[in-house]
Order: structure tokens, then sequence, then C-alpha cells
């Protein structure tokens, strides 16, 4: 018998048959990243600014890439669906203004504002439908590494979301006062934080500086001591802090939506406790809004104090730049030189035009930077993030229209006692402004308190004294 002879065969590898991208795939693939790209820049243009809107993102978000990852049966949706919706979401918002929606400006709060703004909006959008697209596409990697390093990637970044969702989704919060009240609240739009020792206290309403603008950190973590002489009722001015998403909503920002919102507020606390008349306490820009509210209705207000006060910002900026340009040449600071003489004098029409102020103005001068108290449960995570972006948004939004201002000619007189507790260090782009008008502004009870040492925000440099100071004016 003849031996079978067995040739042996080659094995060839097999090929993974391509998907075919039928149009019902391709619309899969397209039509929920540009919807949603749409939806997003209609519903939050500036990116989740609550815990609420940053989980519903989430969710959305993966949903969307695991639609996309199916339908294209490719690795390549973990891309492409990304770019499809923030091409959507750009395109759509173009019409919002603002340094967060703007170009990035390579400067440094220009980097910030980048990273707080579209990057935390990336976070709660681009990284969960790039997570949903990769466990969607169903497509095995060829090589048993490409697998592992594929599943340990897709592993991390769906812990890191997980950690993030949940971290948004802790509320803020306010510890209680023994005997007393605290709470955050809500008038309309605009977030209210109230504390005291008893709510039988005259009530002290405070308006913080910036358009934006929100001291609720700086009036719980260095005054609390306020606490104990009145119910203090801080504010988040609109489009900042706890108020941030009230941006956009209604009419655009102008100085008289800005009195309006204080006197909403001051409705609200006078309803909420059964007073008359409320304490106003204003800060540097937040102290033009209050004291033209406390024009408007002086029945409302037991008296107004103004603290680093501002009078009229359009001569106020010129002198800073005067200052800041010659404090840049002395000490050899070019690009400062450069950048503020390209510019030329304000009025300035960007928020990114006032960056040298920002940066250098208390260096001018030689105060201390202004405190950022942030590390309150007051604020929640995305708060804290999207604070100074916030702030430049409303800033935008509003202070040009605050160039007309010239309280001299505004505010001649105040039918009510009218309280000043200013630094012997002020800046002189607010120092000059106010000297002259406070020599000449009628009130049937004018005084004028100074701390020497202290420059433009003495309740924060010298709080116990400035404690001491508002509770000798205002007994209970």
């Amino acid at each position: 018998m003849t031996p079978t002879r067995i040739t042996p065969t080659r094995l060839t590898p097999t090929r993974r048959t391509p998907t075919r991208l039928t149009p019902a795939r391709i619309a899969a693939l397209v039509l929920p990243a540009v919807a949603w790209g749409v939806i997003a820049a209609l519903w939050t243009p500036r990116g989740p600014l609550t815990g609420a809107e940053a989980l519903w993102s989430v969710v959305i978000s993966a949903g969307v890439g695991v639609l996309a990852g199916w339908a294209a049966r490719s690795r390549w949706a973990i891309l492409t669906t990304p770019l499809l919706y923030g091409a959507a979401l750009e395109l759509t918002r173009t019409a919002v203004a603002g340094p967060s929606v703007d170009l990035p400006h390579a400067t440094p709060i220009g980097i910030l504002v980048l990273v707080t703004g579209r990057g935390v909006h990336a976070l709660f959008s681009l990284l969960p439908m790039a997570i949903g697209a990769a466990f969607g596409h169903r497509r095995p990697a060829r090589s048993r590494f490409r697998r592992f390093t594929g599943r340990a990637v897709a592993g991390l970044a769906t812990v890191l979301a997980t950690g993030l969702a949940v971290a948004v989704a802790v509320p803020a919060r306010t510890p209680a006062v023994p005997g007393g009240i605290a709470e955050l609240s809500r008038a309309g739009d605009l977030a209210v934080m109230i504390r005291g020792r008893s709510p039988a206290l005259p009530v002290l309403l405070y308006v913080p500086g910036p358009p934006g603008g929100s001291d609720t950190g700086t009036m719980r973590l260095r005054l609390s001591g306020l606490e104990d002489h009145f119910v203090v009722a801080t504010m988040d001015r609109r489009g900042g802090g706890a108020s941030a998403g009230a941006l956009g909503r209604g009419a655009p920002l102008t100085l008289d939506s800005e009195v309006t919102d204080i006197l909403t507020v001051t409705g609200h606390l006078r309803e909420r406790f059964g007073t008359e008349r409320v304490v106003l306490l204003g800060h540097s820009g937040g102290s033009i809004p209050a004291i033209l509210a406390a024009q408007r209705r002086p029945e409302w207000f037991r008296a107004y104090i103004g603290t680093g006060q501002a009078v009229d910002l359009r001569e106020s900026d010129r002198l800073f730049y005067a200052d800041v340009l010659a404090w840049a040449r002395a000490g050899g600071r070019t690009d400062v030189v450069e950048r503020l003489e390209r510019q030329g004098p304000p009025p300035w029409p960007h928020a990114y035009d006032y960056e040298p102020f920002l940066l250098h103005a208390t260096e001018a001068y030689g105060l201390p930077a202004p405190p950022i108290d942030l590390d309150v449960p007051e604020y929640t995570l995305l708060q804290k993030a999207h604070f100074m972006t916030t702030m430049l948004d409303s800033w935008e939004a509003l202070y040009p229209r605050l160039q007309d201002v010239d309280l001299r000619r505004d505010v001649p007189a105040l039918p009510i006692p009218a309280w000043f507790v200013q630094g012997g260090r002020e800046m002189r782009g607010l120092a000059v402004p106010f000297a002259a008008w406070y020599a000449a502004l009628g009130s049937p009870d004018k005084r004028l308190i100074t701390f020497p040492e202290a420059g433009h925000r003495p309740m924060a440099e010298e709080p116990d004294r400035f404690v001491a100071t508002l509770a000798a004016l205002v007994p209970a």
C-alpha cells in the first residue's frame, strides 16, 4: 500500500470585513452629535454651570457616543463624534459674546479662561462622548496588547468621568449657626447666602465688587463676626457664583438691571424678615448700583455703607492707566508698557483689554493681592472652577455700559445716612474721584471712617476692625 502523502496547508490570516457605512449608519453617526451640539449651545452656551446641567451633559453625551460608535463600528467614532459635536456647538453659539466663548487669548488670564471654560466643558461632554463611542463600536483590536491598552484607557477615562460626575453632584451648603439662621436662599435668579446669630438682628445686604462678583467665601471666612450683629445677606451678582446661570436670561446686563437686582433681593429680605429697612453695604464696582438702589428706594434702607467706593469709572480707569504705565516703565516691564501703549487710554470694549489692571494694579500701588476665598462649602465644584470665567463674561457684558456713570452728577445727595469705610492707602484711581464727590455729597448723616494702613478692601485686610466699625454704626 502506498502511504498517503499529507501536504501541509498554509494558514492565512483572516481579515476583518470592514463595516459598510450605509446612509442609515452615517445618519446615526453624524446627526445625534450635531443635534446635541446645537441643543447644548442653546441650552448651556457657556457650558454646564450647575451640577444638574453637568450631569445631564454627561449622560446625554455618553449616549450620543454609544450610538455613534455602534453606527460606525470603528474606533474612528471616538474622535469624529466629539469633533462633530464641538463644531456644531461652536457654530451655534457664535452670537454669544464673552471670554469663555470668544477666541482664546495667549495671555495668563486667557489661558486660565480656556482651561476653566472650554476645558471644563470638554470634561462633561467630549470625554463621556468619547467613552461612549469606545464602548459602542464593538470592534476588538487585532493584537492582545492593543486590546488591553484600549480597555485600560477606556476604563480609566470612565473612572475619571464618573468621579467628576459624583463631585459636581455635591450641592452647596452653609454650616449652621447655633440658635440662629444659616441658609442659601434665592431671590428669583439671584443667589443669596443668609447668616446671623438671630433673625431679630438688623439685616445687612452686601453687594460685591466686580460685575459677576461673588464674595461668599470672604464673607464666611473673614467676616463671620458680622453675624453676631446682623443678619448678613451676601448676594452673588448676576453672572457670578451661584447666580452664574442668570447671565443671559431676560434683558441684557445694564446698570438699570443691576439696580433692579439689588432691589429684588432687598424686597425678598424685607418680606423674609418682616423689616421695613435694610442696611446696604456696597464694595468697589458694586457700590455704584448699590448707592443708586438706595437713591431709587430710600424708604427701603436704614443706611448706605460704601467701602472701596467707586464714583466715576472712566476717570478711575484713566488714572489707573497712567499709574500702571508709569510703574511698568520704572520697573522695566516692557511687555506691559507695549501693551498699554498699543491699546491707548481706556475705556476699552473688551474684558481682556483690562488684563493689565487685573494683573498689575495692586502691585503698582504696593497693595496686597485681593483674596480669592474659594475653599468654603457654599461654593460647588463648578462654581469654583468657573469663578474667574463667569466674572469676566459678566464684565464684558456690563462694564462698557458703566462708562458714563459719574456720582458727582448722578448722586449729589442721598436722603438717608451715608457712611464710608475707606482705606488710607486706597488706589489713586478710586481715591481721587471719591474725595471730590464725598466733599460735596449731601446727606442727613455723612461719615467717613478711614483705616490708614488698608488699601482697596478694608473689610478683608482688617476684618475685626471692620466688624467693630459696622457694629458701632448700626447698633442692634
